[in-house]
């Protein structure tokens, strides 16, 4: 089972960091329903939508970046521990939330960036 819980872990942190590569480097050029940070406020305009995937991709790159070099020692540390199905189950679901939490992060920078309508806060007169 370590030998799975090791590919797992690698395999997930490499997932977050190419997203957040993606996201920074070739994000969608157009708003659409099929592919990108979908929520409300990412798709008012082609600004909030081209700073969600700029920030959400930063976001997964740091994600991602704790995610090896932390998870990953650790699942080769705690390797014999009595618990360590539990613990790797912990460990998982822990990498699986930094998916998850690159929305509440990038939604806080979109309300701080921008109105509700859209438009940059500090270009208002």
């Amino acid at each position: 089972m370590f030998y799975l819980y090791l590919i797992i872990t690698v395999l997930l942190s490499l997932t977050i960091l190419i997203f957040g590569f993606i996201f920074i480097k070739r994000p969608p050029k157009n708003i659409n329903y099929l592919y990108g940070y979908r929520t409300t406020m990412s798709m008012k305009n082609q600004d909030t939508w081209d700073f969600a995937h700029r920030y959400a991709g930063k976001v997964w790159i740091i994600l991602g970046f704790i995610s090896l070099f932390i998870f990953t020692p650790l699942t080769i540390i705690l390797k014999g521990e009595k618990n360590y199905d539990y613990i790797m189950l912990v460990l998982i679901i822990l990498q699986v939330s930094f998916l998850i939490l690159v929305i509440p992060f990038t939604e806080t920078a979109l309300r701080k960036t921008f109105d509700k309508d859209g438009k940059r806060k500090n270009n208002r007169i």
